[in-house]
């Protein structure tokens, strides 16, 4: 569990203004107070090490049926359109550009902008 929890900071704090705090007791990435990526080892039980976090539109269901062993519903955001991801079942590329759609979809305009000026250069 180290290595995937290391995997995921690792990408998180490449992002610009990410900050990690415990929520819920599991380490949580925010972006200016927003969560964008929910770590969970084992949570309730469910076997899991996993990230939990927003997909666009309605990308949920499709990625679920598409690999259901990769991706879930997670409890609790599920219903708001988060999936859940098995850490090892993905490899770091994708794992990187799920964390990054995640981070875009709640960054602040400003923010945005930086990323992707800086990605450019």
């Amino acid at each position: 569990m180290p290595h995937h929890l290391a995997r995921v900071r690792r990408i998180c704090a490449a992002l610009p203004g990410t900050t990690e705090r415990l929520s819920h007791g599991e380490p949580t990435f925010f972006v200016h107070k927003k969560v964008y990526v929910m770590f969970a080892a084992n949570h309730h039980d469910d076997g899991r090490i996993a990230v939990w976090l927003p997909v666009p539109g309605d990308a949920q269901e499709d990625l679920i049926e598409a690999a259901p062993k990769v991706y879930f519903c997670p409890p609790y955001v599920g219903v708001r359109g988060w999936v859940g991801i098995n850490l090892d079942r993905i490899a770091e590329k994708k794992l990187k550009a799920h964390i990054h759609a995640a981070w875009k979809l709640l960054a602040p305009k400003r923010l945005l902008a930086e990323f992707v000026g800086a990605r450019r250069t």
